[in-house]
């Protein structure tokens, strides 16, 4: 069968580091993401209570000019009551729609609450077997 490999990469948003560091990590990402035909899926992390910022369009800039398929996975979803959450479901779902290589089924999901966790694993373990 088939090996999938998962890749953490840096969390750009809350990085401490100087400007030079942050371009020495996108060349990198942009070395790591073009013209690898074995990439299945990015999957990019948004905090619900907050959506997509401008640092995440940079990367789903990023991304969509590399032509690597990305899902966006709300996390902390718990946070958010019920109508909050769908709010914002529907925002990244709208925004999302707009993009070349955004997956269209967004992943919801609290780590604290274990929600949409073993969901999120069974996609990423389906991708394995393209």
């Amino acid at each position: 069968g088939q090996r999938l490999t998962l890749v953490d990469l840096p969390g750009y948003g809350y990085a401490k580091v100087s400007k030079t560091q942050v371009e020495a990590w996108t060349r990198a990402l942009k070395a790591f993401l073009r013209g690898r035909v074995t990439l299945r899926r990015a999957c990019l992390l948004v905090d619900s209570r907050h959506g997509i910022k401008d640092l995440d369009r940079e990367m789903m800039d990023m991304l969509d000019e590399a032509a690597v398929v990305y899902q966006i996975v709300l996390t902390k979803v718990d946070k958010l009551k019920k109508g909050e959450l769908e709010v914002r479901e529907a925002e990244v779902t709208v925004e999302l729609a707009t993009r070349a290589a955004g997956f269209p089924i967004l992943a919801l999901t609290s780590s604290e609450q274990a929600v949409g966790i073993a969901e999120m694993r069974a996609g990423l373990a389906q991708l394995a077997t393209w």
